[in-house]
């Protein structure tokens, strides 16, 4: 099966969802390739429920509730998306065409590529005890798809960045208990975070214990507690019903390790101006770029993907300047967006 296009996209995460949307405005048609069986990237595999506060414009949004939105502003353009596979090879045809191929031996012939794969594929870092492998699922989780699970339960939560505290601070006001557990008080989340789940703390609400798990208890083969070694020393069992473990992403380019684009570390080198990397007509944007300054923002990726946009259509278009149009006042952006052109003022700019 061989696809033409205009654009192929390697990842559905939500910078990836918005770069249809721009490219879209510009007019250019994209097929979104992703690994996993839902767009969402880590927002929809790992923690649909968390909050996101620093969306412009919108002081609070559940991580699902964004895709779902990136996922209806996009639908004017018609994205068709390639679920459940990975791109496994790209090759320069010419010099104004490259062939993507994926594991399912799909072939896309097209005139640029846009790389918004998060962190390459990745998997929640594992808790290294025996057994753990045992109760994957039933009473240890890596991530929380539905936060309702969890409701009136004994938790324990294992970590101490941001998704740790956050889902310990979501989690509390619903659950019997709640147990956050961390090698030191150093924590790797916000402050912010930080702070409330100290005042819990002090009101009694939940609890902190500093110390490592040395093993899990299970009683008729059902995980009920926690063996944990604080820094003195002194091994405690805490009790359970549920086991929370954050303890990051483990990322793995897979195949992108083996294109031949300049990388920094496992991230691919862009032109800030352009966001395209050492291979002319292949861009990046999001976690997976880097360039001096890069910040892993979602809104970071939203600027980036406007700006690969622009870039690509002056690509396709050699010596003629992509113009800049606004959403609020251009019949063409109206009419590409199939909106009545007398109520501008509910899109951005």
């Amino acid at each position: 099966m061989t696809i033409h296009t205009d654009v192929v996209i390697v990842g559905a995460g939500p910078v990836g969802l918005f770069q249809v949307f721009e490219l879209g405005l510009l007019g250019l048609r994209a097929h979104v390739i992703e690994a996993l069986d839902r767009p969402g990237g880590q927002c929809t595999e790992l923690y649909p429920d968390k909050p996101i506060y620093d969306i412009p414009g919108v002081p609070v949004i559940g991580a699902q509730q964004l895709v779902d939105n990136l996922l209806q502003q996009a639908a004017p353009f018609d994205p068709v998306f390639h679920l459940g596979e990975q791109v496994v090879a790209i090759e320069k045809l010419t010099d104004a065409e490259w062939k993507v191929t994926t594991s399912v031996g799909k072939a896309f012939h097209t005139k640029a590529v846009v790389i918004a794969g998060g962190v390459g594929a990745f998997e929640p870092v594992r808790l290294k005890i025996a057994n753990a492998g045992n109760h994957l699922n039933s009473t240890l989780f890596y991530s929380v798809k539905n936060p309702e699970i969890h409701h009136g339960k004994d938790i324990v939560v294992l970590g101490g960045g941001d998704s740790a505290l956050d889902w310990a601070l979501n989690l509390q006001p619903f659950a019997n208990s709640v147990v956050l557990i961390h090698r030191s008080q150093q924590f790797k989340a916000a402050p912010a975070s930080v702070d409330r789940m100290q005042q819990l703390c002090a009101n009694h609400e939940m609890q902190f214990l500093a110390g490592n798990v040395t093993g899990l208890v299970e009683s008729n083969d059902v995980l009920c507690s926690l063996e944990v070694m604080s820094p003195d020393g002194v091994t405690r069992r805490v009790e359970l019903d549920h086991l929370l473990v954050f303890y990051g992403l483990s990322p793995n380019l897979g195949p992108m390790a083996n294109w031949l684009i300049d990388r920094h570390r496992n991230q691919f080198v862009v032109d800030p101006q352009r966001f395209q990397t050492s291979q002319p007509g292949i861009y990046s944007i999001g976690d997976i770029n880097f360039y001096p300054g890069k910040k892993k923002l979602i809104l970071s990726g939203f600027h980036e993907a406007a700006l690969a946009a622009f870039a690509i259509k002056e690509q396709l278009n050699p010596g003629k300047k992509a113009s800049l149009q606004y959403t609020t006042t251009s019949t063409l952006m109206h009419q590409r967006l199939g909106v009545d052109g007398s109520e501008p003022d509910q899109y951005a700019a």
